[in-house]
């Protein structure tokens, strides 16, 4: 759905000039938007997998985790498929933070996934610049992804960080010289980036940030040992398809979540180059940019 279709609803829980940002600057954020007991609640069981974390040895199905991980220094980088981990996730995923994609999807909204990423201060926890889109490419561009900070989020331990406007530029190379899939923007690329306008968004926990799947995006590293969790929801208006298989699907990929289905695609003629076959295995963005799918 395009932008101009979508601001014409009533608006659910955002103002109609936050919604208008969004779609000029690609990203929004949103301070003390999750109330105290949702958080809370959300911070005990995230706290209980990485606990669980402890036994692991190398990464499995659930858990990416750091090669320096261990039962003494739990490195989980990130949880996969939370939706389907336990149902407070679930009902995050659906209630509080589907209404807010509503607010921007239009009424009709499909889930696509989630995840839990944290940094540790480890070798691997930085994010370098990359866009989503070339991981899970659809027919158009209303597709977000909306992150909650489990943590209060400063320049110390790794905020998301986003370059506004940069939703309505190129889609930018995720490949290296040999093809290797590298999960960020080739160096090449890079070097044409003016990163100069970065807005970091940094906030207490229960903060909300939101960034359009076009948008241009990174996380510095972490300078603190304690842990920053934080949980991401990716939606789209349910006339955006997909039409690349799914990364890491859960068992609720794809579940509308406001709404009806869509009976037809609408199509953004803006090209996308595709992702690697995913059904060879997937696991993190972290692993991906750290070279160790190669």
């Amino acid at each position: 759905m395009k932008s101009q279709e979508v601001l014409s609803y009533t608006p659910l829980l955002l103002k109609q000039e936050q919604r208008e940002f969004y779609f000029k600057n690609g990203y929004l954020y949103l301070e003390n938007f999750v109330n105290k007991d949702i958080l809370k609640n959300l911070k005990r069981v995230t706290h209980n997998f990485v606990e669980e974390s402890k036994e692991l040895t190398e990464s499995d199905t659930l858990f990416d985790v750091a090669p320096e991980h261990s039962k003494d220094r739990p490195v989980v980088r990130r949880i996969k498929r939370p939706d389907e981990q336990h149902e407070a996730y679930w009902n995050f995923t659906t209630g509080l933070m589907a209404d807010l994609a509503q607010d921007l999807a239009g009424p009709n909204v499909t889930f696509h996934h989630s995840k839990l990423n944290f940094k540790w201060f480890d070798e691997s926890d930085e994010v370098h610049w990359h866009q989503d889109i070339p991981f899970f490419p659809h027919t158009n561009y209303n597709v977000f992804t909306i992150g909650c900070y489990l943590e209060d989020t400063d320049m110390t331990n790794g905020p998301v960080a986003v370059l506004p406007g940069s939703h309505d530029t190129l889609i930018y190379n995720h490949y290296d010289k040999d093809g290797n899939w590298l999960g960020a923007i080739n160096q090449d690329d890079i070097k044409e980036i003016d990163t100069s306008k970065v807005k970091y968004l940094t906030g207490t926990a229960g903060s909300v940030t939101i960034h359009n799947a076009r948008t241009i995006h990174s996380s510095p590293a972490s300078k603190s040992s304690k842990p920053r969790p934080i949980l991401l929801n990716c939606y789209s208006s349910a006339d955006a398809k997909p039409y690349t298989p799914h990364p890491d699907p859960s068992i609720h990929a794809n579940t509308i979540v406001r709404g009806e289905r869509a009976l037809w695609a609408q199509h953004d003629p803006r090209p996308c180059r595709v992702p690697p076959d995913w059904s060879k295995g997937y696991t993190s963005i972290y692993a991906a940019q750290a070279g160790e799918n190669k």
